[in-house]
This record gives C-alpha cells, structure tokens and sequence, in this order.
C-alpha cells in the first residue's frame, strides 16, 4: 500500500469515527467503530486493495445514516473523496434502500431477502468486503453464545434458525468468489453456531 493509500485510509478512518460516534454494538458497551476497523483488517489480511479496505471502514454508513437527506450527502462525501468504486461497494454492502434511516428500517426477512439478492450482482470486490463483514459479525456472534447462551439473540430481531439461514445463503453466493480461507473460516463459524443453538427456537 503506497503512501497515497495510506493517507486515503486515514481519512476514511475519521470519517467512520464521524459517522459511527456514540454507537455501541447490539447490546453492548463496545464501540461500534471497533467491528469496522475490524472489517477492513479482514479485508487487507485476506488480499484486498485501499478502495476495499476503505469500503470495510464505511460499509455501514449508509444504513446507519440517521434520515435519507444525511444519508445522500453521505454518498456524496463517498463519491468525492474515494472514488465510484468505493461508492458502489459501500452500496453493494448496504441492506437498507434510500428511504429507510438507522431508526427506521423494512422488517428483517424483506432486508436479508434483498441482500441476498443484491450479492448475486455484485462484484468480486464487493463479495470479499462482505465477506469479511460477515466473518466478523459471525464470530462475534459465535463467542458471544459461547459465553452467554442462546439469549444473546434477544439483542436481534431475528431467531437464531434465521440467523443461521442468513449466513448460509450468503455463503452460498460468495463461496466461490473469496479466498478459499476466508471462505472455510465462515463454514467453522457457521457450523460452530448451529452445533451451539442446536434446535432451540428462541
């Protein structure tokens, strides 16, 4: 990574600190920067570039976004500053549409349902990002059940059978197109979760 990469990282590193401030991951007291900093290590550990690694960072933005107005100046500050490529991955990575905010989103299946879809057409650059995306969020998950049994789910609006046929459709579009490592890390993770959930139907 060249030095003018490097300065782009950083300063799509502020502006997820920008933009993700205050928030915490479900639930928890952790800093919700902590998942995207993450995202972007997967994605330069596993072979992707600056723009990659910089959509990592602002996967999120979007549909975190507090109304639709923040939400398009958003993409305009993405657009401008990194470039189309990042635009287009950011969006590829993106479960909500235009018009839903953080505090106002479709209900769940319909938003998985569409993301699923949504990979079919993407990219193999966006792929790795989502990858890695969801390696992070399934280990998480993962550890979290470990720790503190099945009702970790009562942070989600979604049972843990769907939880699992969330990730393995997803995995089934991206198999193919991410570094088989990656590709493996999510099969253990996956299969960790349903041997830990087993047939529970909280």
């Amino acid at each position: 990574m060249n030095f003018e990469e490097q300065k782009r990282l950083v300063e799509a590193t502020e502006y997820a600190y920008a933009w993700h401030s205050g928030q915490r991951r479900k639930m928890t007291d952790i800093p919700y920067v902590s998942h995207l900093l993450q995202v972007a290590g997967l994605v330069i550990e596993h072979g992707g570039c600056a723009d990659q690694a910089i959509a990592g960072l602002l996967h999120d933005s979007l549909e975190d976004a507090p109304d639709s107005e923040k939400r398009a100046d958003r993409e305009r500050v993405i657009r401008e500053n990194f470039g189309e490529a990042v635009l287009r991955m950011v969006n590829d990575c993106t479960d909500t549409q235009a018009d839903e905010s953080i505090g106002e989103k479709r209900p769940w299946k319909e938003r998985k349902d569409r993301y699923i879809e949504q990979l079919t057409h993407a990219l193999p650059d966006s792929l790795l990002v989502a990858a890695c995306d969801k390696r992070h969020n399934l280990h998480a998950i993962v550890w979290d059940v470990r720790s503190q049994g099945v009702s970790v789910f009562d942070r989600f609006s979604s049972t843990p059978q769907q939880q699992i046929w969330y990730f393995e459709s997803i995995l089934a579009v991206i198999r193919t197109a991410i570094p088989p490592r990656l590709s493996q890390e999510l099969q253990d993770l996956l299969e960790s979760l349903k041997q830990l959930v087993g047939d529970s139907d909280l």
